[in-house]
């Protein structure tokens, strides 16, 4: 059985399935800098609303795990 990747995200799997653990980790870094941005975004849009917090994706629970081509935990 040919084992594959994937990130999840708070305990939740997310739909890219990747052949090898450095794409998985390397769309991981990926998702934190979008979260990171969209922290700036949100506070450059509206201030008084949303603080800002540069650090906003290191907060996100993230982990690479082995999965099997039906999306399975293995």
């Amino acid at each position: 059985m040919k084992t594959f990747f994937g990130v999840m995200i708070n305990d939740e799997l997310e739909d890219e399935i990747f052949e090898t653990e450095q794409e998985a980790e390397e769309y991981a870094a990926y998702l934190r800098s979008c979260t990171n941005l969209g922290s700036e975004n949100m506070h450059m849009s509206n201030p008084g609303d949303y603080e800002y917090d540069e650090s906003a994706g290191d907060d996100l629970d993230m982990d690479v795990v082995e999965i099997d081509a039906n999306r399975n935990l293995l």
